[in-house]
């Protein structure tokens, strides 16, 4: 028995490690870890770019120093370049955090980020242009408790905010005419391409489907 103990040691240890450095725990670690930092950072004050009397200048030298700290930190510890198969379309509100909504810290996705998600052509052809070197889902949000739709929404804001207003009333019409793009429509019909247009749930981040999503 005392000749197999540290046999039996070693192969607890050997299990151990396979499982510790197994690739789905490496993701979960590391997605865990980035999380945890999100929140250890979150009730940090002093750097959140709202000091109740700094100036533009100084929050302007604030935010060039934390990218000094966050760039060292890249630099010494380069990543890994991967050509993104994913495309997400978001709207510009800082609530949202596209490596949260991923579950990915890696940012192997385009992102645009729009007010409203609402797309232009111009947007649209970036879009198809990631379809065409490689990207097979576009995930199209949009999310609760958004500025934009509220504007869009109010009679007196419409007035103040017209070129707003009006986008967001063309939002669905741009959606469907970027599926209706000759490439696009192709990819979608040989099932080389996936469309979704999803809700986000502003409080956690959540995905659902939207009303509108027809692919």
């Amino acid at each position: 028995m005392k000749r197999l103990l540290p046999w039996a040691g070693g192969a607890v240890a050997v299990i151990a490690a396979w499982v510790l450095w197994s690739e789905p725990l490496q993701f979960a670690l590391g997605g865990a870890l980035i999380n945890a930092g999100y929140r250890m950072q979150d009730s940090l004050a002093r750097y959140d770019f709202q000091h109740e009397h700094a100036n533009p200048e100084e929050v302007w030298e604030q935010f060039l120093g934390q990218n000094r700290l966050s760039s060292s930190i890249r630099w010494l510890f380069p990543r890994t370049s991967r050509h993104p198969v994913v495309a997400i379309v978001a709207c510009m509100d800082g609530r949202l955090d596209t490596n949260e909504i991923a579950g990915d810290t890696r940012r192997y996705y385009y992102v645009l980020r729009l007010a409203g998600s609402v797309l232009s052509l111009k947007e649209e052809e970036m879009l198809e242009l990631a379809v065409e070197n490689g990207v097979e889902v576009v995930v199209f949000t949009t999310h609760t408790d958004c500025a934009a739709e509220k504007v869009s929404a109010d009679p007196a804001a419409r007035k103040r905010y017209p070129h707003l207003s009006q986008a967001v009333d063309e939002r669905e019409m741009r959606f469907q005419e970027f599926l209706e793009r000759p490439l696009i429509a192709n990819r979608l019909t040989e099932g080389q391409l996936l469309v979704k247009w999803m809700d986000i749930d502003t409080k956690d981040e959540r995905l659902v489907p939207h009303a509108r999503s027809a692919r």
